[in-house]
């Protein structure tokens, strides 16, 4: 699959996404800008944690990674209100698996939030607020909106006053239906297509301007194209891995076609890591009429 140069992502892509919002200058007055055009308020300092990883406490257990974690500073926050945490995820993968996963993803990204904001002996009224935020291409939900806000409530009194401060807001950026800012439309349109016209407002020129900073530095050039090397390393060692396993399995199978191998020579194929070796023990064992003339062989 051919890689986009970072001269040609848009703000869709995680990688340019994630370098403007760390980026040393920019990525606190971006980040506002951004969260000033969802949310329709001002907003003062920010705490930046870019790629932040929670992992499970146990090694076996699933971790999340949030691509850009928002943090408001508390004394920027209302008198008697508590810190809200933002967490924003561009996401382009549109499979059926990945969207019909989204409501439990979220979910599982809010836990691994909350359980990390909230300091021993404090009290559950001192818990974060969480707001998640899903900017998708594609339509999560089927129903042609702009903006899909999520919440907890009562369904035998939907109108019960319920709140546990948290909040997912998936934005589409090609919905139609609902009453979104215009402001908000035009980033959004921005965001899949970051091209100076359509920087429409000057919020977004002001964007544009950061992101054309970011991408033409050249030390998140140099980021970039070691992300990509260290990328095509791993695919690379994916598929000698793969056609390594697919060999050893052809060779048990060949063999089994005479009569059933022993655990020992089935552990001493599976352990041959060598290509090369492994596609002449193949041609012995499709050559040779048993098991024992094979291993004789080998």
């Amino acid at each position: 699959m051919k890689r986009k140069a970072l001269s040609e992502m848009n703000l869709m892509d995680n990688f340019l996404f994630g370098s403007v919002v760390t980026y040393p200058g920019i990525g606190e007055e971006f980040s506002r800008k951004l969260l000033k055009i969802i949310f329709n308020r001002d907003f003062g300092k920010l705490h930046i944690t870019p790629q932040k990883v929670y992992y499970g406490s146990d090694t076996e257990l699933h971790g999340a990674r949030l691509d850009v974690y928002i943090e408001e500073d508390e004394e920027a926050q209302i008198v008697g209100d508590v810190t809200t945490v933002y967490d924003v995820e561009p996401e382009q993968n549109d499979s059926v698996a990945a969207v019909k996963s989204l409501p439990k993803r979220v979910r599982f990204y809010h836990a691994k939030i909350d359980t990390r904001s909230l300091r021993a002996g404090e009290t559950y009224k001192n818990l974060k607020n969480v707001i998640i935020i899903m900017i998708v291409p594609f339509d999560p939900f089927g129903l042609d909106r702009m903006v899909y806000t999520i919440k907890s409530g009562c369904m035998e009194e939907p109108d019960m006053p319920y709140e546990d401060g948290a909040r997912t807001l998936f934005l589409y950026t090609k919905g139609t239906k609902g009453n979104p800012s215009k402001e908000l439309q035009e980033l959004l349109r921005y965001m899949e297509n970051s091209k100076p016209q359509n920087a429409t407002n000057y919020d977004l020129q002001e964007i544009h301007r950061m992101i054309e900073t970011v991408k033409y530095d050249g030390g998140v050039t140099g980021d970039y194209m070691r992300l990509m090397q260290d990328e095509e390393y791993l695919r690379e060692c994916g598929i000698r891995e793969g056609i390594q396993q697919g060999i050893q399995q052809s060779i048990i199978e060949l063999l089994e076609t005479h009569a059933p191998i022993s655990d020992e020579l089935s552990s001493k194929i599976k352990e041959q890591e060598d290509v090369e070796i492994l596609k002449c023990w193949l041609q012995y064992a499709a050559k040779t009429d048993s098991v024992e003339e094979f291993m004789n062989i080998m």
